[in-house]
Formats: structure tokens, sequence, C-alpha cells
């Protein structure tokens, strides 16, 4: 008589939180090629779950509209927590030399308004956010303000070591070069290019007046 095999165990069935977390890229990155391709008006719920090799109800069950897919799509690529995420954005350096940080970060700013990834997905949100107040309101509360307040940080940091009026108001202040930037961005109206950056911050902070000798 054959002597008997002992049983092979069963294998481990996969954890439910291992499939979401799968699910949930798969649906993140369908997202964000879609509307590279496609573009976000025919972006569709239905498509980005083909892409994605889910069902439909799978991405309804987790948000409510294809907007709310590539609003936390964009936020994961971008680096930022997504929704209840304890994370805190990283703050501006600050080396006591407060235009070469602006500088140094507007950079970074420029190098990720030129990635493709980035922009394509970005500039449809903000497109899209100004026929709908509802995702605009979105994109300007996750992705706009978050950046926005490292600005006012640090220009905080550089009232308090004197370096500029204590009656300036940062959030004011700060537009002097980020909006330019969004502007030439968003409208095509000249190259995005670290010397433009540049040219902005020695601008806000030195003003368009001669120097005095």
């Amino acid at each position: 008589m054959a002597s008997q095999q002992p049983a092979r165990p069963a294998a481990p069935a996969p954890r439910p939180t291992r499939r979401s977390e799968k699910s949930r890229r798969a649906i993140y990155d369908a997202a964000l090629a879609l509307v590279v391709e496609a573009g976000y008006p025919r972006t569709t719920i239905e498509g980005i779950a083909a892409r994605a090799g889910v069902g439909k109800q799978t991405i309804y069950r987790w948000w409510p509209s294809k907007a709310e897919v590539l609003m936390e799509a964009f936020l994961d690529l971008a680096g930022h927590p997504p929704r209840d995420a304890a994370q805190e954005p990283s703050a501006i350096p600050d080396t006591g030399d407060l235009a070469a940080d602006l500088k140094a970060v507007l950079r970074a700013t420029v190098d990720e308004l030129k990635d493709p990834r980035f922009d394509a997905p970005s500039r449809a949100l903000a497109a899209e956010g100004l026929v709908d107040e509802a995702l605009g309101r979105q994109y300007v509360a996750k992705l706009l303000e978050p950046s926005l307040q490292l600005y006012v940080q640090r220009l905080r940091s550089a009232q308090e070591a004197g370096d500029l009026r204590p009656d300036l108001d940062p959030r004011i202040a700060l537009e002097l070069f980020v909006s330019p930037l969004a502007q030439r961005w968003l409208q095509h109206t000249g190259p995005i290019t670290y010397a433009y950056t540049d040219t902005l911050v020695d601008y806000a902070l030195y003003g368009l007046a001669p120097r005095s000798r």
C-alpha cells in the first residue's frame, strides 16, 4: 500500500487590504493616463474602470465622481497625502537667504510644471475648475492652498528675521511671484524657465524702481 503524501497547506488568501490597494493604484494610473490621452471631458468612470481592470462599482464605492478620482490620483502623484492622511507637507527651506530659498523652490516648481506626468492632469483639473465651481474649490483647497501656505510660513520667518516689512501681508506678497508663473503656465504666454522665476523673485523682493547705489 502506497504511503499517503501529506496534504499541502492551502495557500493563504489574499488580504482584502492588499487587493484594495492594488485596485486603488490601478485606478490612479488609469485615471491619469486617460486624462493625458483623451482629455478630461472624454475621461469617464467606465473608461477608468476598464483600463484599471476593475468594476465601475468599485470606483463608485470609493469616489462619487471622476473629478474626485482624478483629484486623489493627482495628489498621490504629486506626493501630497491622500484624504484622511496625517502627513504634513514639507516646509520651504530656511537658509537665511530668502531670495535663494524662493528661487530654489520655484525652480523645482518649473521642473514639475514641465513634466508631462504633472502637466496634463493638473492642467485638466485647473481648466475644469473654471467651469465647475465645486471642483474649482476642491482644486484650490486640496492642491493650491497647502502649497501657498508654505510660502506664507517662509515669508513670515523672513519678517521675524527683519528681512521683510513687518506690516507686509505674506498671503498677498506671495502672489507677486506665484501668480505670474501660474498665468504663464496656464495661458502659454511665454516660456517657463529658471531665469523667468528667478526674475519674478527679484522683482517681487526688490521692486521695479532703480536701486540706490
